[in-house]
């Protein structure tokens, strides 16, 4: 079968593909046959080496993917021989591994999906599990009326724009090109913010009549994480879940005792948070699902290449110039 492995750490170009033995189903495990394969960042930081949660190599850095059922293990009788699933690592014993034609699971890892379920679209949920995730974990707290969500044309981002305007929340993002602004516009958001050609908060305070937004999801950090805290309304929530642009160098507890009479909260988010729960961790993935089955979200696929061209869907993804979710085919 057709796979792609990375034998050391490194740049795109330590990605090479291979032909490998197609693997069998051991005794409660299914053989699933992908058809779509989703990157992302995760991806990234396995390739790179950084991962907190790094693999054993050599490996196949892919953390999801949709296909259908090949074969059947030996005591498997919840699934079927031509059933649509999804495959995401986060099911699985270590992350990585979805780069490949043919995967072995086990049978209560994979999440069955309705016939009638685009795969590609499928194939981008894992980021839409992510931004659900965040944002039913703060509506519990309380509701919200507005949200800032920075990389508003990314696979999390896009994800999240969608999942907000589904619940009918005033949804600001932010981009880096006109043509990203199209596209968030198209996703959903209510208002997008150049980044490279307009300051982010004063933009937010401006379209907000100076009260701020009630969350903020940031994926960057950096310096700019200090200006997401000041865009915040009071008793308003930041979430950083992921920090592509370092840590701040200025002293993130003193900012938030300077806007003390806004009564702020930080939260640093990872899904890993819940790899100790897997029941919870698998309910939201099944509402996101659901959402989907019922045409309540859109995912958007960007691009989508052979899985030859994994490397080239790397430096896709490190220059920032996908608009959605990037795929790969076997």
């Amino acid at each position: 079968m057709k796979t792609v492995l990375i034998h050391k750490t490194g740049g795109p170009e330590v990605l090479e593909s291979a032909e490998v033995a197609t693997p069998a189903p051991g005794p409660g495990e299914v053989l699933v046959r992908a058809e779509a394969i989703g990157v992302g960042w995760p991806d990234v930081l396995i390739r790179t080496g950084v991962y907190k949660w790094m693999p054993p190599l050599p490996t196949s850095p892919g953390s999801d993917m949709a296909g259908r059922i090949a074969a059947l293990g030996a005591g498997v009788g919840n699934l079927g021989v031509g059933q649509k699933v999804l495959i995401t690592a986060r099911e699985l014993s270590q992350r990585g591994g979805c780069y490949a034609e043919y995967l072995a699971v086990p049978a209560t890892a994979p999440f069955p999906l309705p016939e009638a379920v685009d795969l590609d679209a499928a194939a981008c949920l894992p980021n839409y599990q992510v931004a659900w995730a965040m944002l039913r974990d703060v509506l519990q707290s309380r509701k919200l009326h507005s949200v800032f969500i920075a990389g508003a044309a990314g696979g999390v981002g896009s994800a999240a724009v969608q999942l907000a305007r589904h619940l009918d929340l005033t949804v600001i993002g932010s981009v880096s090109s006109a043509a990203k602004e199209r596209f968030s516009r198209e996703q959903g958001a209510d208002h997008i913010i150049n980044y490279k050609t307009e300051n982010p908060l004063g933009r937010v305070l401006e379209l907000t009549d100076g009260r701020g937004v009630d969350l903020v999801l940031d994926h960057v950090g950096g310096p700019g994480l200090v200006d997401c805290l000041k865009m915040l309304a009071p008793l308003g929530t930041l979430v950083s879940y992921n920090a592509i642009a370092g840590l701040p160098a200025t002293d993130i507890f003193g900012e938030m005792r300077a806007l003390l009479a806004k009564s702020l909260t930080l939260r640093c988010f990872s899904m890993h948070v819940l790899d100790s729960d897997p029941a919870l961790r698998r309910q939201i993935m099944t509402e996101v699902i659901d959402l989907l089955t019922r045409g309540a979200i859109r995912p958007a696929v960007s691009v989508k290449l052979p899985l030859a061209q994994a490397a080239e869907a790397h430096r896709m993804i490190e220059r920032g110039d996908s608009l959605g979710k990037i795929l790969l085919v076997p």
